[in-house]
Parts: C-alpha cells; sequence; structure tokens
C-alpha cells in the first residue's frame, strides 16, 4: 500500500474518533448551546464575571483544593490488599467484598446525579467554547493535524531513498532479516517523530489557556498513541509487504489484526482522555466512572467482534465453543472491571494473555531466525541465537505478568522483605524459586540448541576426508552423553536451590541422599557397572555411532548408546540392546583401512603366469574406475598358490580398501576375474562325478550340465 493511502486511512479513523469526541461534547454543552442564538454575540453581563472568576489564579486554586477535598472524603475501602497481607484469607476475601459492594452502592447511587454533573459540565465546556469559538478550536485541531502530517510527509520526501533500499534488501540470511527488521522499525518510528515534532511540537509552541490546552494536547497525545499502535502493527505484521512479516501469518490476517488492534487502541486511548477531561470540567468520581464503563461496553464489543471474526489458518477451523467461551472470559473481565475487582480483572487477563503472548513471541523468534534455506523453524535445528532469544523474552514476560499481579494486588516486596512470618518467608522462598527455575531453563535451552547445532553439523552431506569423518563421528558420539549429563546435573542443582530458597535445609539431604546412593549402588552392582564400563569405552574411543562392531555374538552397526547400554544394528535388520558390561572384547571393523581376501580355483592345465599378469591388470582398472578409486587404499594383485586340491590350484589375492566398501569391489572384481579367464583360455576347476556302469553318454551329458550349471554359479 502507497504511503498516501496508508495516510489517508489513518485521517478517516482519526476524524471517525473525532467526531465521536465532538458528539459527546457538544451533547455535553448543547443546553448551553442552544440558548445561544447568536454565537457570535456579546455574552451577558453574569456569564462575563463567572468567564473573569474561572480566568482568576485564586479561584482555580481553590476549585481545585475543592475537588481534592472531594477525593478525599470518598470513603475509603473497609480493606486495602497492602493491609490484607497483615490477615487472614478469609478477611482479605470479605474486605475486597464488601468494597465492591460500596463501589456499585456509590455507582447507582450516582446515577441519578449524572445529568446534573453532564449539565455542569456542559456549561464549563460550552462557556469555552463560547469564549474561544467552536469553529476556531477545530480549525485549530485540523491544523495541528496537518502540521503533524506535513511534517511526516517531509520526512517521506527526504528518506525516500531509504524507503527504497528497505523494499529492496534481500532477506536470506538471518543477519540480513535482522537488518530488514531493525531499518523498518527505525523508519517507522521516525515518520512518528516527524508527526509528533510537527503537531505536538507545534501546540506547544503557543500560549494556550489551560482548560484548552489540556483539551487539545489531550486528543493530540491520543492521536500520537493510535500512530504508534499503527507502526508497532506494520513493523510486526507487515500487511502490506509479506517479506518483512515478523510473526507468520497469511495476508488476509496481518490486515484483519492490523485494523482491530488500531480500532481498539484509538478507542481506549481517546475515550481514557476524554474520561480525563471530565475530571478537568469538575464532574465526579462516580459520574466518570459511568461513562468510562459506557465507553467499556465499545471495548467489550470490539473484542468480541474480533473473536467472533478472527481469521483462522488452514487447516484449522473455527470453533463456535471456542468462540463463546471467549466472548464469557470477556464479559467477565468487563464484569470485574465494572465491580471495582481490579486484581480479579488483572488475574484474567494474565491467564489468557500470558499463553498467547509466549506462543506468538516463540512463532515470531522461530520465523525470523530461522536457517538459510528453510522454510520453517520445525525442519531444522534451532540455533544458539534461537533459542537465547526465544527463552530470554520468555523469562522477561513471565517476570512481567508477576510484576502485573503483584502491582494489581498491591504487593509491597519492601513490606514482605522485612516481615519473617512463615507465609511471607514461603512467598519470598516461591519467587527466588521461579526465577532460578528460569534461569535454568534458559541455561538448558541454550547449551541444548549449542550442542544440538554441532551434532547438526557432524551429520552433514559432504564427503570429508578420513581425518573428518573420524572427528565428526567422535563429535555425534560423544556430544548425546554430554547433553545428557549437563541436564541431569541442571535438573539437580535446579531443585536443591529451588528448596534452598524456599527454606529447606539441604545439607542433610544431600547427606542423606549419598548414604541413598552408597546402598542402591550395592544393590545396583550390575547397572552401576553398566554405566562405569560404557564410560571407559567411551573414553578408549572403542567405538563411535556410524561403525561396525562384533563383541561375541553381538553384531552391527552402532547406532545409538545410553548411559548402561549400546544399541546395534545387525546387518540383516534385527536391533540388539547391548549393557555395556556385557560387551567384552569389542572387534571394530569401521577404522582406517580392510585387508580383503579372495580365492579362485584352476585347472592344473592353467598358466599361472598368465593368470598373475591378467589379476594385475584388473587391480589397475578397479584403481583407475572413479567410482571404486576413491575406496581402494592397496591395489588388487595375486599372492600366489594358496594351495593344491583335488581337483583346483587354489590362488589367493588381497586389496586394501576403506571400511564398509571391500564387498561391493569384491564383487565388481570376481566378475572381471571370471571375464578375463574365459577370455585368456584359463579355466576354473570344478569336481566332476562319474556314475560307474552307465552309458557313456550319459555319463557325458551329465558332465556337460554339471559344467554349464557351474558357470551359471561362477557368473552370478
Amino acid at each position: 500500500m502507497s504511503p498516501v493511502r496508508t495516510i489517508a486511512r489513518q485521517i478517516w479513523l482519526f476524524v471517525a474518533v473525532a467526531v465521536f469526541v465532538a458528539a459527546m461534547s457538544l451533547a455535553a454543552a448543547l443546553p448551553v448551546l442552544a440558548q445561544e442564538t447568536a454565537p457570535a454575540a456579546e455574552p451577558p453581563a453574569k456569564v462575563q464575571e463567572l468567564l473573569k472568576l474561572l480566568d482568576d489564579p485564586a479561584v482555580r486554586d481553590w476549585l481545585a483544593q475543592q475537588k481534592a477535598g472531594t477525593a478525599a472524603a470518598q470513603p475509603t475501602p473497609p480493606v486495602e490488599p497492602a493491609a490484607a497481607q497483615q490477615m487472614g484469607p478469609s478477611s482479605y476475601f470479605a474486605g475486597r467484598v464488601a468494597a465492591m459492594r460500596q463501589h456499585i452502592a456509590g455507582l447507582v447511587a450516582a446515577l441519578p446525579k449524572l445529568p446534573a454533573e453532564l449539565e455542569r459540565a456542559g456549561i464549563i465546556l460550552g462557556l469555552e467554547f463560547q469564549e474561544r469559538g467552536l469553529i476556531k478550536i477545530l480549525l485549530l485541531i485540523a491544523v495541528f493535524i496537518g502540521l503533524g502530517f506535513g511534517a511526516e510527509r517531509l520526512f517521506y520526501w527526504i528518506a525516500r531513498g531509504i524507503e527504497a533500499w528497505i523494499i529492496a534488501l534481500p532477506l536470506d540470511t538471518v543477519a540480513q532479516r535482522l537488518l530488514g527488521v531493525a531499518v523498518r522499525l527505525a523508519y517507522g518510528l521516525g515518520m512518528v517523530t516527524a508527526f509528533a515534532i510537527g503537531s505536538v511540537g507545534g501546540f506547544l509552541a503557543l500560549d494556550w489557556p489551560p482548560l484548552m490546552r489540556e483539551i487539545v494536547l489531550g486528543y493530540l497525545m491520543a492521536f500520537l498513541v493510535l500512530r504508534l499502535t499503527l507502526v508497532a502493527a506494520r513493523f510486526f505484521l507487515a500487511p502490506g509487504g509479506e517479506r518483512f512479516r515478523i510473526l507468520p501469518m497469511s495476508t488476509e490476517a496481518a490486515w484483519f489484526w492490523t485494523k482491530r488492534l488500531a480500532l481498539f487502541v484509538g478507542w481506549l486511548a481517546f475515550g481514557w482522555v476524554t474520561v480525563g477531561l471530565l475530571a478537568t470540567l469538575g464532574m465526579s468520581i462516580e459520574a466518570r466512572r459511568l461513562f468510562a464503563y459506557a465507553l467499556g461496553l465499545g471495548l467489550l464489543a470490539i473484542a468480541i467482534e474480533t473473536i467472533w471474526r478472527r481469521p483462522v489458518e488452514p487447516p484449522a477451523e473455527r470453533s463456535r465453543a471456542k468462540s463463546w467461551l471467549l466472548s464469557a472470559y470477556a464479559v467477565a473481565m468487563w464484569l470485574c472491571w465494572v465491580a471495582s475487582a481490579m486484581p480479579g480483572f488483572w488475574l484474567l487477563l494474565v491467564v489468557i494473555g500470558l499463553p498467547f503472548a509466549l506462543r506468538l513471541t516463540q512463532r515470531a523468534v522461530d520465523h525470523l531466525l530461522r536457517p538459510p534455506g528453510v522454510g520453517t523453524q520445525e525442519e531444522s535445528t534451532p540455533g544458539v541465537i534461537a533459542a537465547s532469544l526465544a527463552r530470554g523474552l520468555r523469562a522477561l514476560i513471565f517476570i512481567g505478568a508477576a510484576l502485573l499481579l503483584a502491582w494489581a494486588w498491591q504487593l509491597d516486596f519492601g513490606a514482605l522483605t522485612a516481615q519473617d512470618t512463615w507465609g511471607t518467608r514461603l512467598l519470598r522462598g516461591g519467587l527466588n524459586a521461579v526465577v532460578i527455575v528460569l534461569l535454568a531453563d534458559f541455561a538448558w535451552h541454550v547449551l541444548r540448541a549449542l550442542i544440538d547445532r554441532k551434532i547438526a553439523d557432524a551429520r552433514a552431506e559432504g564427503a570429508p576426508d578420513a581425518e573428518e569423518a573420524r572427528r565428526r563421528s567422535r563429535v555425534r558420539t560423544l556430544l548425546p552423553i554430554t547433553r545428557n549429563a549437563l541436564f541431569a546435573v541442571l535438573v539437580v542443582m535446579t531443585l536443591l536451590m529451588a528448596l534452598s530458597s524456599v527454606g529447606i535445609e539441604i545439607g542433610p539431604l544431600i547427606a542423606g541422599a549419598g548414604v541413598v546412593g552408597v546402598a542402591i549402588g550395592f544393590g545396583a552392582q550390575t547397572l552401576v557397572k553398566d554405566v562405569i564400563s560404557g564410560m571407559f569405552y567411551l573414553l578408549d574411543d572403542a567405538f563411535r555411532i556410524g561403525e561396525y562392531i562384533q563383541s561375541g555374538s553381538y553384531k552391527g552397526t552402532v547406532e545409538s548408546f545410553s548411559l548402561r547400554s549400546v544399541k546395534l544394528r545387525h546387518h540383516r535388520g534385527p536391533l540388539y540392546t547391548v549393557p555395556f558390561g556385557e560387551l567384552g572384547a569389542v572387534q571394530n571393523m569401521s577404522r582406517d583401512w580392510v585387508i580383503d581376501k579372495l580365492t579362485v580355483g584352476v585347472t592344473y592345465d592353467s598358466d599361472l603366469d598368465k593368470a598373475k599378469k591378467l589379476i594385475k591388470v584388473i587391480g589397475k582398472q578397479l584403481a583407475e574406475d572413479p567410482e571404486y578409486a576413491p575406496n581402494i587404499l592397496a591395489p588388487l594383485k595375486m599372492q600366489g598358490v594358496e594351495a593344491f586340491g583335488d581337483y583346483a590350484i587354489t590362488l589367493r589375492m588381497k586389496m586394501m580398501t576403506k571400511p564398509g566398501e571391500q564387498f561391493v569391489i569384491r564383487r565388481k572384481a570376481y566378475a572381471l576375474i571370471k571375464k578375463a579367464f574365459d577370455d585368456n583360455g584359463i579355466h576354473f576347476a570344478f569336481p566332476t562325478v562319474t556314475v560307474a556302469g552307465g552309458d557313456t553318454d550319459t555319463a557325458a551329458a551329465a558332465q556337460r550340465a554339471i559344467a554349464a550349471a557351474k558357470n551359471v554359479e561362477v557368473d552370478e
């Protein structure tokens, strides 16, 4: 969306809210304005005397003192939360119920007086409008807003090159995305700052009467809050460009939440300023509360409309039961506000807002810090920066929620620290335990992300050299054990520190745990043997993940291992789980190199020198083949005659290959030997069977059949 259309939308939104506020103000001032047939006429003498009195500083000070005295004379609630810290739970809740009853009774008593209060406020506001002129005031407000948009337009014109650079900025890597996010945030804040300098700065440069200054400045500040909200929405949701979106969602959903957030914050800001101005106009606190609760119905309507029309990302579907539950939740919060049950209001807000904030924070961090070439963060191993940022923000959100509840319940931490009762000790210990758990959670996720990233790098595809392959295999073997050990150490340390913060003596606990550990060690000698044996196997680097080993009747590829056992995958599929204590001597078939022995049997009339030359040529062919050459360390060569058999001369050959590659090379070597021997008249020997007393032709046919069968076996 172009900046002109964006500014136009903001102007229309502000105009709508300003019309609403002006309508309320005119309704309040209507009795006075209706009596004036000519606004420009000279006011009566009594009105002029009243205006002079209102402009007198002494009269204003006296009115302020009277207002403060009236507020101080208001009956205080029977029980305050700070005082309730010295009482039991039943006394505290009884006091809260009495305070809510008194609050509701005050609202009911103030309801009949509301028209008179509005009329009095309308008289004061109408007199101010008569003296300054309503058209003049609205024109001045429009001029200041125009100055703000003019300054913003000037900033946009000066920084147009930066905007074009931001749009063309590549966002392929994490560093580029972070740079784009930072520049976009600075650019948005610069736009709002330019608007604030043009509007609020221009207003403050003039000398205004106190009441008019408060009215105009209040609504300008409310509009500035709305602009900041739009900047934050464009920063996180980026409805006009999916490339810069921090929270992953569709464009339709981004526009929906941007509009609803702007509407909600705009209504709240302008309503807040309006209620504050009613106090300036002399309305009592009960009347202002009634007016605020009426405006709160608008916030409730916005919230319920958002709940029922919120976009749902596929494949999820909107649940009517969930919508009804959230609507009831919003109504309950409004009722708590009306009943002045603010501790309950803030508790409901934290209960519904905390999981929502945690989920949005995790999604934003995962989307922003996803590795290059990965569609979503779930498809990859999280990095250290992502884990640190996510868990750090998670801890800050928890701490912020706790501080909000402490402020809502008026808990004085200084007083709690000074007191030394069992309740205060338990509360302090609980808070310390929560902080310890949050720090341990942060440390564990950072360490786990670091280890997982190292393991993922060790599993990366490629063809590293022998030394690099050994290093990666050792990393994949040792780091999972290190991760499990770190988790166990962190859990034990966190538990002990949390118990100590609550006030439990952990010295006897550690001593008792040592005694119990010795007893368990005697009773579980096999388990201890397995664990200690595994530690020494790892220290000796006897095997690694991915290597083929054999120990007794167990053999297979090492898939994984725990503190007490190793898992071996047999080449035919079965998976063995072997305790370390039962391994014994380990034969590792995947280290360094393998010498493979090959034997063939030829007839006694074969030319052995010719066979040796042919085998040497075959060895050179294999060594020059690009498919087999990287895995051949020493070429195939004939060692000589192995034995003289009953029907054949056994020739022995050998070659050196990388571990695990000898089987494929052996099959290829046999095929080449068969072809070369057949082409050069060297025959393979095989046993024959002669049936005595049989026909000569039948015996010859049987011999040919046996020879054919042998040839088929050799070809296979």
